[in-house]
């Protein structure tokens, strides 16, 4: 079955950096389109960067765009999100995520990312 697993969370300082992976197995990795979201307590679970598969074509949501960078590699089965310049705001639970063709979500258990000084 399918099966995501994230890793890479941790405490940074604002303007920090982090590097979040993503390894997936139990489905031709290759043919899917990836997602990072994120979630904070008490607000809904939020895109923040996805790739598509066949070309790898990239989108952001507004508040991380210019700082996020989603890339995947379908040779090892990874999707990462390098986060540059972190800000307080980003602080957040990171969850990697696909969507078979009968729309049904997979997701990680989900990397913590923590911004403060």
């Amino acid at each position: 079955q399918v099966h995501l697993v994230e890793s890479g969370g941790g405490l940074v300082q604002p303007g920090g950096s982090l590097r979040l992976s993503c390894r997936a197995s139990g489905f031709t990795f290759s043919d899917w389109t990836m997602r990072w979201f994120r979630q904070t307590p008490g607000k809904e679970r939020e895109v923040v960067a996805i790739i598509t598969a066949a070309e790898s074509l990239t989108n952001y949501a507004a508040p991380v765009k210019g700082r996020f960078t989603i890339s995947r590699d379908n040779a090892k089965n990874t999707v990462d999100l390098q986060m540059n310049n972190l800000k307080v705001e980003d602080t957040a639970v990171y969850y990697c995520n696909t969507r078979n063709r009968q729309g049904d979500d997979y997701w990680g258990q989900g990397t913590q990312v923590t911004v403060s000084a």
